[in-house]
């Protein structure tokens, strides 16, 4: 008798509450400005999503300098240097800015600090768009420190002014490994007022580790250049998992990786749509594991409102329209 076949599906999973504004702000700017509508960068770390928001009409630039003058330019949920609007505002762009509310906490920190002149170790991965644009709030006094082995490289100019801030999408473990090591070399290392690291890369781990030790494989849905993906998928191997492997569709999912699983763990980094879980879950079907049990460790309610500068000409659109409607009916 065969061993029945089951998959552990992950909860919370998907998309977290900055994602979900920044992919509405797109959305609704296209609906009210029309397309084309320009982004800075990927205003999400997932290929499904930018190939969607492109096909409504959104063009993504690299750079501000690609945007026509004067057009209308969405700044990604990683957050921007300060530059970056300097640029936007030389250029006449009018920019709305859709960084999430949890980044754009670590950079009031940022700044916070260093108008104290302390010195800033800024645990997080180098090249990423939220460390270049956190690093950019106060480049002379932010030192980045890429893990634990990035340690032994940090100087500082005076061992009692100095703290540590971090990347939001980093894996939670390692983050802790790493200020432990810094405090060894630094006891009065501060930390900052509140975990940088966000909520939804903090539940989303720890509900892959409360499933990883009973599964054979972990299947994570996400893109490559997702931080938090990226982390899913080392936290599962970690807590126990014997393979995790990252993919964008059920189609990248490998027959091989099947052949000896009886439990599959099924989760999603957070800017990730539930649709393309779902087509997971049917491709696995498809091949008998067909009994879906949900591991939930955190229930998430958060809801953040869309920036301020969409939120007001959509009321003014509102009001226009209301006029019109009653210029009619007079």
């Amino acid at each position: 008798m065969t061993a029945s076949k089951r998959v552990l599906l992950a909860k919370p999973r998907g998309y977290c509450a900055g994602v979900d504004r920044a992919v509405q702000t797109v959305e609704e700017a296209l609906k009210l400005y029309g397309a084309p509508i320009y982004v800075r960068k990927e205003i999400v770390h997932n290929k499904h999503v930018v190939s969607t928001l492109q096909a409504k009409g959104a063009i993504f630039v690299e750079e501000n300098d690609e945007v026509p003058e004067g057009a209308i330019v969405v700044f990604s949920a990683h957050g921007v240097a300060p530059e970056v609007h300097d640029q936007a505002k030389g250029r006449n762009l009018r920019a709305i800015d859709a960084t999430c509310p949890l980044v754009t906490k670590v950079h009031q920190e940022a700044r916070r600090f260093a108008a104290d002149d302390y010195d800033i170790l800024l645990i997080g991965h180098e090249g990423h768009e939220e460390v270049i644009g956190t690093t950019g709030e106060a480049p002379a006094h932010i030192q980045l420190v890429d893990g634990p082995d990035g340690v032994d490289k940090v100087t500082v100019r005076d061992p009692s002014k100095v703290v540590w801030l971090s990347q939001t999408t980093l894996s939670v473990d390692e983050t802790l490994e790493t200020v432990s090591r810094l405090k060894q070399r630094l006891p009065l290392l501060m930390s900052p007022p509140s975990d940088d690291i966000c909520y939804a890369t903090s539940n989303r781990q720890d509900a892959v580790k409360a499933m990883a030790p009973n599964c054979d494989i972990v299947l994570v849905v996400g893109s490559q250049n997702s931080s938090n993906s990226q982390r899913l998928r080392e936290v599962a191997v970690d807590a126990g998992a014997r393979a995790g492997y990252l993919i964008d569709y059920a189609t990248e999912i490998q027959d091989e990786w099947l052949a000896d699983a009886t439990t599959v763990g099924v989760t999603s980094g957070a800017s990730v749509p539930d649709e393309l879980v779902m087509e997971v879950l049917d491709y696995l079907a498809a091949r008998d594991f067909t009994d879906v049990a949900e591991i939930t460790t955190a229930q998430e309610k958060l809801v953040f409102s869309l920036p301020q500068e969409l939120k007001r000409d959509m009321k003014a659109q509102s009001a226009a329209r209301a006029a019109e409607v009653a210029k009619t009916l007079s």
